[in-house]
């Protein structure tokens, strides 16, 4: 079961959201066969392999979904949970970032989604004690995202 204060997140996600619409084979043509895998059909990448797994090493600036271009991610919410995948606690853009109930693989997960083209980002965590401002952990697959490094003002 999806936790009610996700759930809520899920819930007051704007309608007025632009939809990336695409064939499957738009997808195939635009994404690598890793992105494909994981945006579309739901896969995860190998911990401690995929792009953005350290904390600090791309520096200041946003990460976007690597199917649209939309904001999801902030370097301000990323920190290293050890876990082998990029870690936030919050997303930087919330009407760009879905949760649904996921049931896969035997036990109940929240999953994450971008809400622009749906694309499968990975899954929210809570109760795992970070010392983070919140008490979750959006466990994140790097192949999902770009990073937009900051530009110096």
């Amino acid at each position: 079961m999806v936790p009610d204060f996700i759930r809520h997140m899920s819930d007051i996600t704007p309608k007025h959201v632009p939809k990336t619409r695409k064939t499957e084979q738009e997808w195939r043509e635009s994404l690598t066969p890793e992105q494909y895998r994981v945006l579309r059909e739901a896969g995860t990448e190998q911990p401690f392999e995929g792009a953005y797994r350290e904390f600090s090493e791309q520096g200041t600036g946003t990460y976007v979904c690597g199917g649209c271009g939309a904001e999801l991610f902030s370097s301000k919410e990323k920190f290293d949970s050890h876990c082998g995948w990029p870690s936030f606690y919050d997303p930087a853009n919330a009407e760009n970032v879905r949760t649904r109930e996921d049931n896969s693989m035997g036990r109940t997960r929240t999953e994450v989604l971008c809400t622009v083209c749906d694309g499968h980002l990975g899954h929210v965590f809570t109760g795992e004690g970070y010392e983070t401002p919140t008490d979750l952990r959006y466990c994140i697959n790097g192949v999902s995202l770009k990073f937009v490094p900051e530009r110096p003002s």
